[in-house]
């Protein structure tokens, strides 16, 4: 077990340290605006960077893919395979680039017709879009080489490349807001720039270690039809699911406005514990998508319940300190996230369904990780159908009686619900090769 419990650390604790940087990329942009400009400064890097959450978002698929295919190819200990994953997952991250690069004056178009804002921070908002747009390749190649390095049991490349590139982000806004006077734009020059250091750096560490694969590169073999129909199977299925929650994420704080604008804050800051719960559970999450794809890979029956085991404990052990935290921590927490005391105490109200969020969805982040590894794609994605249609059947009967309460409730048995089916459904969509 202690084995066991050192392989799993091996990739969850990087990991968690890359989840943690994220963030930090959108934080870093608000700061320097926040002492360059004035509020419209800050709405429009706050816009502008929501714009490419969703957007990336939706291409989060090919990391997770990318993962589980990988590690099932290093488990089976098939140098050509997990080469040839990296190939087909690196085509399809440019040809994607390539089509959003081409739709930019499209897609800004639509945000500006949706966006209700100020004319100038609309204006601020564009400018940072048209610029930041052409990061597209590097910031989605970063996920395929991200998920590919995961699936090889290497989850210290991706810390350090996503360590180091908000490090030049940082360093470059700052030198083109202050250096040269360059505003707005120079916020999102800097964040170009260091997505192409990120990539160039993944180069780097990917020929360090794995040049040698060169040599076993099967160009014909990765562009057969059959294998590009699993690698698209695959990524299809999980980019429905990422569609489902997104529609749930986008629907929370949707609905929290039209409730009133301290529902809204109140609930946003609520999210934030979440948040911070999903970053630590996600650290495990690419554990089991690491250890569960290399053993079903090596058809190695025992490994893999011993891994599935040990990631339970983990989930199950992270929640209980979570409850704990939130339970004796969570009015701390508010506090520090912000000095309103009317928001504040419209939090407290609403505080509770904090300590239940952990436990009612460390089974769901943990088997996501799980299933991913597996290439259980398809049962993955029908379980995140059937848990979201559960959220608006449960939310809308009750949402004029109990308000902020329903979405919560709703939110918990979508989480209960995701967890309880995969965990149900396991040996059937997990075990059956065996």
């Amino acid at each position: 077990m202690k084995t066991l419990n050192k392989e799993i650390l091996r990739i969850a604790i990087p990991s968690i340290v890359t989840n943690v940087t994220i963030p930090l990329l959108g934080m870093v942009d608000i700061a320097i605006v926040g002492h360059i400009g004035n509020a419209s400064h800050i709405s429009a890097i706050a816009l502008g960077t929501m714009i490419f959450n969703l957007i990336y978002w939706n291409f989060g698929f090919l990391r997770a893919g990318t993962s589980g295919l990988t590690a099932q190819a290093f488990g089976a200990n098939d140098e050509k395979e997990y080469l040839n994953i990296l190939f087909q997952g690196t085509i399809i991250a440019l040809v994607a680039a390539f089509f959003l690069i081409c739709l930019q004056k499209p897609i800004a178009l639509l945000c500006k017709q949706l966006i209700h804002s100020k004319p100038e921070t609309i204006e601020l908002m564009l400018t940072y879009f048209y610029i930041r747009i052409w990061a597209a390749p590097a910031t989605i190649g970063l996920y395929v080489i991200k998920g590919w390095f995961i699936g090889m049991q290497n989850a210290k490349a991706p810390m350090w490349i996503a360590t180091i590139l908000n490090i030049v982000n940082i360093l470059c806004s700052l030198v083109l807001v202050y250096g040269f006077g360059a505003g707005i734009a120079g916020v999102a020059w800097g964040t170009v720039v260091a997505q192409y250091c990120g990539m160039l750096l993944a180069i780097i560490f990917w020929t360090t270690k794995y040049g040698h694969l060169w040599k076993v590169l099967d160009i014909k073999s990765a562009l057969k039809k059959q294998k590009l129909i699993r690698f698209f199977k695959v990524n299809t299925d999980i980019f429905l699911r990422s569609l489902c929650l997104i529609a749930v994420f986008t629907f929370i704080p949707y609905i929290s406005a039209n409730i009133g604008e301290n529902i809204l804050a109140a609930n946003t800051l609520l999210l934030q514990l979440f948040t911070l719960t999903s970053y630590i559970m996600d650290g495990f999450a690419y554990a089991g998508e690491s250890l569960v794809g290399k053993y079903f890979g090596a058809k190695d029956t025992s490994g893999l319940k011993s891994v599935i085991r040990g990631l339970g404990i983990w989930g199950f052990s992270l929640a209980a300190i979570f409850t704990v935290t939130y339970l004796f921590g969570g009015e701390f927490i508010l506090k520090i996230l912000t000095k309103d005391t009317t928001v504040i105490e419209t939090a407290k109200q609403y505080l509770f369904w904090s300590y239940l969020v952990p436990f009612a969805g460390f089974a769901a982040f943990i088997y996501d990780g799980i299933y991913i590894g597996a290439t259980a794609s398809t049962a993955m994605r029908n379980i995140m159908f059937i848990a979201t249609s559960a959220f608006f059947i449960v939310y809308y009967p009750i949402s004029s009686s109990l308000e902020n309460n329903a979405l919560w409730l709703a939110f918990i048995i979508f989480l209960i619900l995701r967890g309880l089916l995969m965990f149900v459904t396991r040996k059937r969509n997990i075990l059956q090769i065996f």
